[in-house]
């Protein structure tokens, strides 16, 4: 299994403050396992994080954060938001201080 890493990505445009965050957490869940988001098995998900409107999903599966990765547009959307919402989802890089 590739390192953890390598199976997460970092999501950005997460609406802020608008739902509880476990509830907000569970709603990047069913948005980044569905197909038609070219999703697959979530393991974990990271929000809130220090910054607004940031969180970190990592897969299951490395080929899962490739495919999540290609999908143009990504739509937040569920029946407890009023409306949907853009992500930007980018490869998740370990910063490793020299």
């Amino acid at each position: 299994q590739a390192a953890k890493a390598a199976r997460t990505v970092v999501i950005t445009g997460v609406p802020d403050g608008l739902l509880q965050d476990d509830v907000m957490a569970d709603i990047l869940v069913i948005h980044f396992q569905l197909s038609k988001n070219h999703g697959g098995d979530v393991e974990e998900v990271i929000y809130p994080t220090v910054q607004k409107g940031v969180a970190y999903v990592t897969f299951e599966d490395q080929e899962v954060v490739d495919r999540v990765l290609k999908k143009d547009e990504h739509r937040l959307e569920d029946k407890r938001l009023s409306r949907y919402y853009p992500l930007k989802v980018t490869r998740y890089c370990e910063h490793v201080s020299a």
